[in-house]
């Protein structure tokens, strides 16, 4: 059955959307699963005493995160793709509890800054001494990202006894190429000083799965009004032949 009005443009919102949130999910996992099993930090998670680090923790919510991305985006495209209404519905139902998720999770986020802060602070010296002590080149690059991104280098931002100096980013001036902003005091003073931008990119998440949730739903009525609504068949039947009638042949003799 075929949809059409609004439920063509739900449709190809959703599918869109569906395959920008499986590419994340499944970069949030297989960054979860690398930063798990490396060869430099799969000893961390064999000591009982270490399990509630915000490095494990960490990468325990990147790799749940991840899966639970991933299977709402197949509940999604299938249901989008075929217009299944149990795959949506699904999908729906699922999609509500992440964007309720996020909101929580931003407000959360916002109300105890200072604590997550400094949680963040602590994931990043985790990753410092893991690629302190390997060298591991899979870890320079998380490295090198999070530097360029929060434009920071290492634990103490002094070019000439940093050991991660290779993963930082260029000095914007000449007082940043002898020392720049260490991170982890950058990823505190981001939760203090930008809370409220941090409350806004949560909301802003959450909003944009409001938006699909709404196609979601729009689309699943128009899937099924299109399976109420009686469908009307014309048949053509061709208009029969006029016969003439002939008399019997013993009347024309008689």
């Amino acid at each position: 059955m075929a949809v059409d009005g609004c439920g063509v443009v739900c449709k190809y919102i959703l599918v869109i959307f569906n395959i920008i949130f499986s590419v994340v999910g499944l970069a949030f996992l297989v960054l979860g699963l690398w930063l798990r099993f490396s060869e430099g930090t799969r000893e961390i998670f064999r000591f009982e005493d270490l399990n509630s680090s915000a490095f494990v923790i960490g990468v325990t919510v990147l790799i749940l995160l991840g899966v639970v991305m991933l299977v709402v985006a197949a509940f999604g495209d299938y249901g989008a793709c075929s217009e299944k209404r149990c795959a949506l519905q699904t999908f729906t139902v699922l999609l509500a509890f992440l964007a309720l998720a996020e909101v929580v999770v931003g407000v959360v986020a916002y109300t105890s800054r200072d604590k997550v802060g400094n949680k963040l602070g602590e994931f990043y010296v985790s990753l410092y001494s893991l690629y302190a002590a390997n060298k591991d080149p899979a870890m320079a690059i998380t490295l090198t990202f999070i530097h360029n991104t929060l434009h920071c280098c290492g634990v103490t931002g002094i070019s000439l006894v940093e050991i991660v100096k290779k993963t930082c980013p260029e000095p914007d001036g000449f007082l940043e190429k002898l020392v720049m902003p260490n991170c982890p005091t950058t990823i505190l003073n981001i939760f203090e000083s930008k809370a409220g931008l941090v409350l806004g990119v949560f909301l802003g998440t959450g909003a944009l799965l409001l938006v699909a949730l709404i196609c979601s739903i729009t689309l699943n009525a128009k899937i099924r009004q299109s399976m109420s609504s009686p469908e009307y068949i014309i048949l053509a039947q061709p208009t029969p032949a006029l016969t003439v009638l002939q008399p019997p042949l013993h009347d024309l003799s008689s």
